[in-house]
């Protein structure tokens, strides 16, 4: 008889990044990952972090090696034991290889001992936090990392004495080392964490006040470093009580009780996302947190809904989390579309319908109508993309895309829906095809052909009319929907039209969207004729000449605000509407405006134009009157949140000396006009703003403005800008030479708001010639970067750019580059989209 020959199952390829092939063959040999960390954090940040990494797993068949993930020098490998024995070292493109004869079937075993990869460790002096989203936990320690190989972590963290630390599951227990007179070491030990996917392990540590409470039956804690004795007194109660509403809408929404261990939360100075849902241990960005007596509704209602996004994501993402990252967008969507609803009910006088349109329509727009749009569901071969994912199509258009699902299935079906999907994926991974199964068993509709224009492809539809009828007095509006690429596309959607006749009769009907061509009944021959007044529909609207200047006559300020949306849009496209008439349509507007969210977003469009879509020429000889509107129209309002806005406004487009000189009176005194409060944040963005116009010339403001900021973090941030603002050229260019350096670029919201500042419209004759490095810095940007950088580095550098000079750098990098990675040359795209169009409106 011969022998039986044992088969060899094929070695997978061991290459860089996370692929899916890798993915997925891990997951369907690997099960029951635990990770015991330890890490011993020095107080000196350039000191090395010790760790010993012990990961347990159980291993259906070990005929092959196995990866784990490490992007990190293999110097930082020190020691490694698989089941107890010493193997040696085997790293080899972002792996540590285990071999599969130390392996075996059943539970295995592996003690790594290391010094930490430190790229998205975040050590600063005194602090430091972990940020691992999309496939960043591998650039700190040995990890199977990808979202469905979900895993228990018990941490214990070793810091200085003085330092608090927070992570994913509860303080077990802590203990204190003393060494004579060396300061000594505290060891914070926490309990095993719930099962989570690697980007949600999380622990942050440093000098950090502490403040818990319980709230609402729910005990919380929350770490910061504000100093501002105003900010925390106003700004803690809030804190707290959005987090207890959020869980407690949560909880009654899903049906699930609040799924994890415990709830606590941390505000990073600069953080880099707004926020980052990690299992109990959110993340915040700090400035968006604390606010004072300045702060605006939209401030108010924007740290509502970023609370209410990542309390969210608790069951959106966390206890229920995407298979692989091509369905990033499905967490994302849902944080968005429950934060809109939780706002609603927690802040008083808020209009969802209204912050719906002014927070969704434009950003996703701004993306949608560009060469580089992309669709909500993209496609995702490495993890090492997968930031270039993230971006306003999954953030705005999907929410756009969640409201019409749900109109299209009615709220109850819908949310019956969402509590099947949460109940049957509990804890576990799942894909958008397993939610669209459960959501199409619950409506008549076929989801399946409304899912392949919705979420498989970019664009938007542009819609025109015409009017028929007339005799026996029967009239027909018929709107026509064709895709902007010219295709044949069908975006199935509802949307309201308001017609009004000339003697100002009304009458408003609904458009069920559902072929090429829809004709509605109306009573009258309108004589105007407004669009998607409601705010619920999506694409190119018609607008007419005569809404320049009657919109504000409009009675809901929802209509109002998907109208000046609609004008803007047509602007853009070149037809119609000229800029400079829209901007002076918009001057008139500025007193007549009421809703404070609406004036928002006229002022911002207004200063767009101002500075993207008008020559020098035309902002010269408009300007003046621009200045003297806004002042006008901040004296006569009486809301002072409006004139808060419009003297931020007047701030932003200020170009005569005499406005610039009203300007620096008010920094200099800090005394701002009646009614309007400013902080140590506005008079800081005051003098970054007259520092870029380099006035005064004869005093520089900024050395001022620092020695009167007394929180370290914001002088910090400061100190970092002032280079990038410098009057001289030669200071500029050291700065801007300074960020080819990936130190340079460690806190990317310093990094994008000096980009803001060096490629300001008023300095972009020195600053033209960064442009062609900046975009040979891009593909390094997105390797070291987190998520948002690469696209945020673009916008901050292409941004206010209107010179055919400049399109042609960015024209001649594509050119240049026919192979270029596909999803940062749809970023490039995006970035660019209003150069473009700015090169061919500006007259």
């Amino acid at each position: 008889m011969p022998p039986i020959i044992k088969e060899v199952a094929p070695e997978l390829a061991v290459e860089k990044g996370v692929s899916e092939a890798l993915a997925a063959a891990r997951k369907q040999l690997i099960s029951g990952v635990a990770y015991d960390l330890r890490l011993n954090i020095p107080a000196q940040k350039t000191a090395p972090i010790a760790v010993t990494d012990l990961v347990s797993f159980t291993l259906k068949d070990n005929r092959s090696p196995v990866q784990l993930d490490f992007k990190a020098s293999a110097d930082h490998l020190h020691k490694l034991l698989v089941n107890g024995q010493p193997v040696a070292l085997d790293h080899r493109n972002e792996h540590l290889v285990l071999p599969a004869a130390a392996l075996k079937t059943g539970r295995n075993v592996v003690e790594i001992e290391l010094t930490a990869g430190e790229q998205s460790l975040n050590r600063n002096d005194d602090y430091l936090y972990t940020l691992l989203v999309p496939d960043r936990a591998r650039t700190v320690f040995p990890v199977f990392d990808q979202p469905d190989l979900k895993a228990t972590f018990t941490l214990a963290l070793t810091v200085p004495l003085e330092w608090q630390a927070v992570a994913n599951a509860p303080v077990r227990d802590s203990s204190i080392t003393l060494n004579g007179r060396v300061p000594g070491m505290k060891t914070y030990r926490f309990a095993t964490s719930d099962s989570i996917s690697t980007y949600l392990f999380s622990f942050a540590a440093g000098k950090f006040s502490r403040v818990s409470r319980t709230t609402n039956g729910r005990p919380m804690t929350f770490l910061h470093r504000e100093t501002d004795p105003a900010k925390l007194r106003l700004s803690l109660d809030p804190i707290f009580q959005l987090h207890a509403d959020a869980l407690a809408f949560m909880e009654q929404y899903t049906g699930i009780k609040y799924p994890f261990q415990k709830f606590d939360f941390t505000a990073i100075p600069d953080f880099q996302y707004g926020g980052m849902e990690h299992v109990g241990a959110i993340d915040y960005k700090a400035a968006t947190l604390f606010l004072d007596e300045g702060a605006t509704q939209d401030q108010v209602l924007a740290r509502s809904n970023l609370v209410s996004h990542e309390t969210a994501h608790m069951w959106f993402g966390d206890l229920v989390t995407m298979q692989w990252f091509n369905d990033v967008w499905m967490k994302e969507v849902f944080a968005n579309f429950m934060a809109d609803k939780i706002t609603q009910v927690s802040v008083k006088n808020s209009s969802y319908d209204l912050k719906f349109v002014i927070d969704h329509y434009p950003a996703a727009y701004g993306i949608d109508r560009t060469a580089g749009a992309n669709p909500i569901r993209q496609p995702l071969a490495n993890l090492q993309d997968a930031g270039s994912l993230y971006g306003n199509i999954i953030y705005h258009k999907a929410p756009i895309m969640m409201r019409q699902l749900e109109r299209l299935m009615g709220p109850e079906a819908f949310q019956a829906g969402l509590q099947e999907y949460l109940k049957t994926y509990a804890h576990g991974n799942a894909t958008w095809p397993d939610l669209i199964t459960i959501l199409d068993a619950r409506t008549p509709a076929d989801l399946q052909a409304w899912n392949q224009v919705w979420v498989n492809q970019p664009g938007r539809p542009v819609f025109s009319y015409r009017i028929s009828g007339g005799h026996d007095q029967r009239y027909g509006i018929y709107v026509t929907q064709t895709a902007e690429d010219g295709s044949d596309r069908l975006w199935p959607q509802e949307f309201d039209v308001l017609v009004e006749s000339a003697s100002g009769e009304k009458q408003q009907v609904t458009v069920k969207m559902d072929s090429q061509e829809k004709g509605v009944r109306i009573s009258f021959l309108p004589k105007r004729v407004v669009f998607n007044v409601t705010g619920i529909g999506y694409g190119v609207f018609p607008t007419a000449p005569e809404l320049l200047t009657s919109t504000t006559k409009l009675n809901d300020p929802v209509a109002r605000a998907a109208t000046y949306v609609n004008l803007y849009e047509n602007m853009l496209n070149g037809q119609q509407i000229a800029p400079l008439a829209l901007l002076n349509a918009y001057r008139q507007a500025l007193n007549l405006e009421p809703e404070e969210l609406n004036l928002k977003l006229l002022t911002g469009q207004a200063s767009a134009i101002f500075w993207q879509f008008l020559s020098p020429a035309q902002r010269l000889a408009v300007g003046p009157a621009l200045e003297q509107d806004l002042w006008a129209a901040m004296q006569k309002n009486a809301a002072p949140n409006s004139k808060k806005l419009l003297f931020k406004t007047y701030q932003a487009v200020a170009l005569t000396k005499a406005a610039q000189s009203r300007l620096y009176q008010i920094w200099q005194t800090e005394k701002a006009l009646a009614g309007v409060k400013l902080t140590e944040d506005d008079y800081t963005a005051l003098a970054l703003a007259l520092a870029v116009r380099d006035y005064p010339a004869s005093a520089p403001i900024l050395p001022a403005q620092l020695a009167r900021i007394k929180n370290p973090d914001r002088r910090q941030r400061l100190q970092y800008l002032m280079p990038a603002l410098a009057p001289d050229v030669a200071t500029r260019d050291t700065f801007f030479a300074s960020l080819h350096d990936k130190a340079g670029r460690a806190k990317e919201a310093w990094v994008t708001a000096a980009l803001g500042y060096l490629h300001h419209p008023l300095r972009q004759a020195t600053s033209e010639k960064y442009l062609p490095a900046s975009l040979d810095l891009l593909q390094e940007i997105q390797l070291t970067g987190d998520i948002f950088f690469p696209y945020s580095w673009l916008q901050a550098t292409l941004g206010s750019y209107q010179s055919p000079t400049a399109a042609a750098t960015v024209r001649g990098f594509l050119t240049a580059h026919p192979n270029y990675n596909p999803q940062l040359r749809a970023k490039l795209l995006q970035a660019s989209d209003d150069l473009f169009r700015a090169e061919k409106l500006v007259r």
